[in-house]
């Protein structure tokens, strides 16, 4: 298969000041890295080197976000000067080499105002193909009441936004967080904004849940046959699948035989985006998961295209036209 078109939805930057920087400012609890000799919380990652993994698999391009745990250890006051520092820098990449990579802005979370502020710079002046949130920052999840001001402005501006799992709130010894307590976070998240209406209130908001929005597909009629077991405010049993389908579904880490049945069941099929999670997922693991991709037997060899980039291409027409201008 010459998926040569791929679109990376889910794929992350490290800029070097932020890299220098995250152990002095709360450092990352997911711990070194196994095998890192400098017992580093961050794999190497450069451009180039992104570039390179891309080209070995096809991918065209990266749309690259700043992975937990973002700027959510630094101090207040310096979170929004953090947030703009890694935007421009995610921008100048993106302004290099516009096919090559794409930008979700970061914000100065969970300070609304000041995130407000970085909406406007990030989508206005930088051009930001959308924004990353964490699925919660410590124990407020995106559904909470608080962050409303955030989901009306992202309504207005019809905004693409990739909700990436925040830091656990409820780490296992023994066990990294990344294994189970992030999808776990991402089935939260999708739960919370479902029932308490997000997605029905903002439905100009295009949410993507990361590794294919965690234990959703699997659970999701659990989650609609209890609904009103415990919230006797929760919408029909249709209007929750609604919600749910809504929602667009990455592959990163999700493309195994065992998970794609659930994802490609479940959601809509124009819903499915390629995702490699590199370089949190170090290059040999983005390989083999991007091998299940290519070797599942879909109903019709048009959704291969679909996952691989034509559902990218229409969530993000600033590719399309380049991709147009390129050809001319």
């Amino acid at each position: 298969m010459n998926n040569n078109h791929r679109i990376d939805v889910h794929q992350h930057v490290l800029p070097p000041f932020w890299s220098q920087a995250l152990n002095a400012n709360g450092g990352d609890p997911s711990g070194p890295r196994s095998g890192d000799s400098n017992n580093s919380v961050v794999p190497k990652w450069s451009p180039e080197g992104a570039i390179a993994l891309m080209d070995s698999l096809e991918i065209s391009t990266g749309i690259l976000s700043l992975t937990s745990p973002g700027i959510v250890g630094w101090a207040s006051e310096l979170q929004a000067g953090m947030a703009r520092r890694i935007n421009e820098y995610t921008a100048g990449l993106v302004a290099k080499k516009p096919l090559r990579f794409g930008n979700f802005a970061t914000l100065p979370m969970p300070h609304i105002d000041e995130s407000l502020a970085e909406i406007e710079y990030a989508l206005d002046i930088l051009h930001a193909d959308g924004i990353i949130l964490f699925s919660n920052y410590g124990d407020n999840y995106l559904g909470d009441a608080q962050f409303l001001p955030l989901w009306q402005e992202l309504n207005r501006r019809k905004a693409v936004v990739f909700i990436h799992p925040g830091l656990p709130i409820m780490p296992m010894k023994g066990v990294a967080g990344p294994l189970v307590d992030y999808p776990f976070a991402t089935t939260r998240v999708a739960v919370q904004l479902v029932l308490n209406g997000i997605v029905s209130r903002f439905p100009d908001v295009n949410i993507i849940l990361s590794h294919a929005g965690g234990f959703v597909p699997y659970a999701v009629h659990r989650f609609v046959e209890l609904a009103h077991v415990f919230r006797t405010d929760a919408p029909n049993h249709e209007e929750i699948l609604n919600s749910f389908r809504k929602f667009y579904y990455d592959t990163a880490l999700a493309s195994s035989p065992t998970s794609l049945p659930s994802l490609t069941s479940f959601a809509k099929r124009e819903h499915i985006l390629f995702g490699s999670d590199y370089p949190f997922a170090p290059s040999d693991v983005v390989t083999d998961f991007t091998r299940h991709l290519d070797q599942y037997q879909f109903k019709d060899q048009l959704q291969e295209s679909e996952i691989s980039h034509n559902n990218a291409l229409v969530l993000f027409p600033r590719l399309s036209e380049q991709l147009l201008l390129k050809k001319v």
